[in-house]
């Protein structure tokens, strides 16, 4: 399944799934509560759809497997009934994508942040002679606070910095809970796949890294673009086979694939495991080499209001942000605010 979350016409927040043949969205929930009636009879439908199959993704991935299984359920109904078919309260189940909204897929509880994963991002560092060695094994929690999803702006925050940057990566959905676990133990924690765009101040980050860490940096406020979906792990049977681009204004930036992970993800999610996780949390795989700040000409390549960036993994799909001014997204210049340089 690909799953998404939608705000539809009447401004709700509502999760459902894509169908394959015309891409329209399925209320997962209304597809849920029509199933229960329709073929089991279930007298409590709308109770037990929204047990099995909330309206919330993380509600949805805290469900496991059982929530799992019984949204594929509900899909497989509502596409047997058809576009016209309505829920049981006579609402409709399935949205053309003209009718409703993309959000971002999934607002974790955590997102566990992984950076020097692909050695081609260290050796593109250390030929640009960039301050401080990307090693592996780096990780960090992300702002889930700063998290947008598919066409939603990225806001340049023109007061802060100057530099700009992306990186593209290929993201781990847990579908349950657990702690201190193997990495042969790993497999049962993944729920689905997810794209990441990393954006990074990178004058902010140079800063920060002289005391040995970065997060201001990557956890502005839009800085965290994820989407457009979540593909469950049984459509992708090796994530370590999937070819990565990233694109600005329809110009290659990135090109890679996931095979080049130095450290795979089974190892990563073990790692990571002592600080124990929730089901529906987030954990990044790191970029691949071809980010503007390592780049010959980093200046040219810094984003500025006006782009537009595609993230495209291979069965996944593409995430879109385009890069807007502070003054197109608020109407007015930002206020002057305290900087690192003016309290040296």
């Amino acid at each position: 399944m690909r799953l998404v979350t939608f705000e539809n016409s009447a401004h709700q927040s509502r999760i459902g799934a894509l169908a394959s043949s015309d891409g329209r969205i399925i209320d997962l929930n209304s597809a849920c509560a029509l199933y229960l009636k329709d073929r089991e009879n279930e007298s409590a439908f709308q109770r037990i759809a929204d047990a099995l199959v909330p309206p919330n993704m993380r509600a949805l991935f805290e469900g496991g497997d059982t929530s799992l299984d019984a949204a594929r359920k509900a899909l497989k109904h509502a596409l047997d009934r058809g576009n016209s078919a309505t829920g049981v309260r006579g609402e409709p189940i399935s949205y053309a994508s003209s009718e409703i909204r993309l959000k971002a897929p999934i607002i974790p509880k955590k997102f566990f942040h992984t950076a020097g994963n692909f050695r081609e991002h260290h050796e593109e560092a250390t030929k640009a002679g960039f301050s401080h060695p990307v090693m592996p094994w780096i990780v960090f929690f992300q702002n889930v606070d700063a998290i947008i999803g598919h066409d939603e702006p990225v806001i340049y925050p023109e007061h802060l910095t100057h530099e700009l940057d992306y990186e593209l990566e290929l993201t781990v959905v847990l579908k349950k809970s657990g702690k201190h676990f193997t990495p042969e133990d790993a497999a049962s924690y993944i729920g689905g796949y997810v794209i990441f765009n990393d954006i990074t101040a990178r004058d902010i980050q140079r800063r920060e890294m002289k005391s040995g860490v970065f997060s201001f940096c990557k956890a502005i406020d839009t800085f965290c673009p994820l989407g457009p979906w979540i593909v469950t792990a049984d459509e992708i049977p090796d994530p370590h086979n999937l070819a990565m681009q990233l694109r600005v204004n329809g110009q290659s930036r990135q090109n890679s694939h996931s095979s080049k992970m130095s450290v795979k993800i089974p190892e990563i999610l073990s790692h990571y495991s002592p600080m124990g996780y929730s089901a529906g949390d987030v954990v990044s795989t790191g970029t691949v080499s071809g980010v503007a700040a390592f780049s010959g000409d980093p200046k040219a390549l810094y984003l500025k209001p006006g782009d537009v960036m595609e993230c495209e993994i291979e069965k996944i799909g593409i995430l879109r942000n385009p890069v807007i001014s502070w003054e197109a997204a608020y109407g007015q210049k930002p206020a002057a605010m305290a900087t690192q340089e003016a309290n040296k």
